[in-house]
Order: C-alpha cells, then sequence, then structure tokens
C-alpha cells in the first residue's frame, strides 16, 4: 500500500484538539537526556549480506528495562503535577510498558499500579515487582486489562498512563526515530511492529519531520492484525496467542490510527515461524537477545525481500523481555529447521553390538547423537528387528543425507523423520 504523504504539516498531528508536534519529540528527547539510554543505531554487515538490504538495528533491548516503552513512560510521568505525583499512576501492559512506568515510578517516588493480563509472562511480572510497583493480574486480553485499570484509576483516584493512546507517550516514543535520524541520516525505510500504534506513529512523525521521503513500514504478526484491518479495510480474523506478546493489540490506539493513516507507506504481516527464525539470527548473528515484538522487523525482512532489497532499512530491536523457556524452544526450534538438530530412523537387526554400530557410523560421519530410543514392542517390524529413533546434532540438511547414506551403505535401512 503505498499511499501519498498527504497532511497539514510535516511537523504536526491532530487528533481530538490535540496537536502533537516534532517540536513535543524534540522536548521529550531532553526530558529522557540521562534518564533513559541513548542507544546505538549500527549496520548489521551479516545481516545485510543475507537480505540484500544495507541493515541498521535501533537496539532498543539494551534499554535498562529491555525495552523502547520506559521513553514513552519517563516523558509522561516527568510531567504529572504535584497532585497527581502524590496520588500515584496505574497502567495496563503485558510486560514492557509496565516495566518503564513501573521503573520511573520507583525513579520519581510515584505509587504505581500495574494492571497485566493473565498471560503474561513471568519474567515480566518479576521485573515489574522488583521495581516496587504493585502488580494486578486480571483479565484474558489486554482489553480486559485496560478495562480493570480504568476501574482503578476512578476508584483510588489514580493517573492513567495508556500504554499507546496517549500524546505525551507518543511523543516519548518518537525520539527513537529522531536518534535513528540523527546517527543514520540517510536511511530509505524504517520497518516497525506494531501493535497499539505508539512506537510507529512516534517514529513516523519524527522520521518524515527530519526526512520528509523517509518510508515507513508497519509489521504486525497474523494472529494480531488489527492495525493492519484499521488501515488497508482487510479483515484477517485475530487469534488468541503469539510469541510476540508484545504486539498482541486487539485495539489499536485512535490517536496513533490518526497519525499513522496517511503516513505508512505499508503493512506487512509475518507469521510464528518467521518471528521465531528472526529471534534465533539475532542471537546467533549479532549476539543480541530479542522477544518476539523486538524480531518482528526482521521477520518481515527475511519473509519479503525484494520489498527491501538495495535500500538502507532501519529496524527497531524493540524489546528483549523473553520468558527463558519459551526462548529455549524457539532455539531448539530453530536448529531443527536449519537442519543442524535432525531425527532420523533405522531398522537394524535385533542383535548385541548394532546399537554400538550405528552409534560407531554417525560418529565417523561427524554427527553427534542427542537422543536414543530403542522401539521393540511399538514396531510393524517383524520380531527379530528393531527400530532405532536418533536425535542428532549435524551440520545441516547437506551433511544429515551423509549420514544416512553411511548407515544404508553399512546395510542398514535409515530414512529421516
Amino acid at each position: 500500500m503505498n499511499t501519498p504523504l498527504t497532511w497539514p504539516s510535516a511537523h504536526d498531528s491532530r487528533h481530538n484538539g490535540t496537536m502533537i508536534t516534532f517540536h513535543d519529540i524534540e522536548q521529550a528527547a531532553k526530558r529522557l537526556q540521562g534518564k533513559v539510554l541513548r542507544t546505538p543505531c549500527v549496520e548489521s554487515r551479516t545481516l545485510s549480506q543475507l537480505t540484500g538490504a544495507q541493515v541498521f538495528l535501533k537496539f532498543e533491548n539494551l534499554q535498562y528495562t529491555a525495552s523502547f516503552k520506559e521513553r514513552g513512560a519517563c516523558n509522561k510521568l516527568a510531567q504529572l503535577d504535584a497532585s497527581a505525583r502524590a496520588q500515584g499512576v496505574v497502567a495496563m501492559s503485558a510486560g514492557n510498558h509496565a516495566q518503564g512506568v513501573a521503573y520511573h515510578a520507583q525513579r520519581l517516588g510515584l505509587p504505581a499500579v500495574i494492571v497485566m493480563p493473565r498471560f503474561t509472562p513471568g519474567v515480566k511480572i518479576e521485573r515489574t515487582q522488583g521495581f516496587g510497583a504493585e502488580v494486578v493480574l486480571h483479565g484474558d486480553s489486554l482489553d480486559e486489562a485496560r478495562a480493570h485499570a480504568r476501574h482503578l484509576a476512578d476508584e483510588r483516584g489514580l493517573t492513567f498512563v495508556h500504554p499507546y493512546d496517549d500524546p505525551d507517550i507518543v511523543a516519548g516514543q518518537g525520539t527513537v526515530g529522531l536518534e535513528m535520524l540523527q546517527d543514520q541520516p540517510d536511511l530509505d525505510i524504517l520497518v516497525v511492529a506494531t501493535g497499539g500504534g505508539g512506537l510507529i506513529a512516534g517514529v513516523t512523525l519524527a522520521a518524515q519531520s527530519m526526512r520528509p521521503s523517509i518510508e515507513v513500514v508497519g509489521v504486525q504478526v497474523e494472529r494480531f492484525p488489527a492495525m493492519v484491518n484499521a488501515m488497508t479495510g482487510s479483515h484477517h480474523p485475530q487469534g488468541q496467542t503469539t510469541i510476540a506478546e508484545g504486539i498482541a493489540v486487539g485495539t489499536p490506539g485512535e490517536l496513533p490510527q490518526a497519525i499513522v493513516r496517511e503516513r505508512v507507506h505499508d503493512w506487512l504481516l509475518v507469521d510464528e515461524g518467521d518471528i521465531e527464525q528472526a529471534i534465533v539470527m539475532l542471537l546467533e548473528i549479532e549476539k543480541t537477545l530479542v522477544e518476539g515484538a523486538g524480531a518482528a522487523g526482521l521477520a518481515a525482512l527475511l519473509r519479503y525481500p525484494e520489498r527491501f532489497r538495495g535500500k538502507r532499512v532501519g529496524l527497531i530491536l524493540c524489546g528483549g523481555n523473553i520468558d527463558p523457556l519459551l526462548l529455549a524452544s524457539i532455539i531448539e526450534r530453530g536448529l531443527v529447521r536449519a537442519g543442524r538438530l535432525a531425527r532420523i530412523r533405522v531398522h537394524a537387526r535385533d542383535v548385541p553390538g548394532n546399537l554400538a554400530r550405528i552409534a560407531a557410523i554417525v560418529a565417523e560421519a561427524g554427527a553427534n547423537v542427542n537422543e536414543v530410543h530403542h522401539q521393540r514392542a511399538f514396531s510393524l517390524l517383524t520380531a527379530q528387528n528393531v527400530e532405532i529413533e536418533l536425535v542428532l546434532q549435524t551440520r545441516g540438511p547437506q551433511h544429515i543425507q551423509q549420514v544416512l547414506a553411511a548407515l544404508n551403505q553399512a546395510a542398514f535401512t535409515a530414512a529421516a523423520i
């Protein structure tokens, strides 16, 4: 979708009487100095070689709370008056906004209540509590958690800090784009993970104010395509869960929608496998850990390489909070997809020494045995034979074929599963 850039000014956005200007983003940047890390934005030569684009990574996963979300939170809380500070704040979040609000509330001495959906990863709950916030688990969706947070705001007189539908939040997130264009002024395209829209709205406003010709591409997961549907008129169905829970938003913000509607050039969808692949690549190539949402930009680049080939592309690694068990599963699944972890089945005579022979052939072929399953009872083979399943560490698909060939040459019947 290539929408022409037609808006009143390249430097402001109006919504329900509220104006967000590039000046607001510049002022937010001043408030954030010394409070939020100015993260590096540097080229990844390896990813550039692999994708055919010149890829620049903005390492927002290096923030103290491992997410860009603390930018908006810091900007919002810094502007509260004395009365609001004394009463405290309440926020709703699946984790990253929660940690940003909790951390900066603690730094400023404000009481903070954080409402989180019940599906929130334990690592994010624990870290939020570690910043001194009261955590309330409520609802099975962000919308249910948001409604409860607003109820608590009314009940206790707390200031509600919205994760994305707030001009101060959007201006704070916009400092990501400001820094990227200051560090890399010749970027052609920014690829931005999108949930509620606060990040893409702020980044778009900042970047296009500094470089009007720059393209912005929004990325969502196929299971949560609410912003894509709202912007393109499509009707992609919504799912229940995703490994990119940071952008699992069922209702995008009205303010972000007003900002990005005529400014974002394309909207792309990626699936769970794309995100898993991107997480593993960033870990292996860049030695950097991202969560599902943080990998969405690279996932889009990998899935739609022709869209970006030959361009200078900026990707925002927007978060690094991922459950260790989920990460372990993603790494293992990534090794399987790459052919570096393989499962094979070997049929052999059930006689002493055959299992040792099979293991020796595998070793001679340069593979390593991870697991062995020796099956007699649940096999369709004759009673004199046995079915052996091996999980192997290999160098890739070609190496797997070499191992199978060696086993078959030794009079065993071997095949990949």
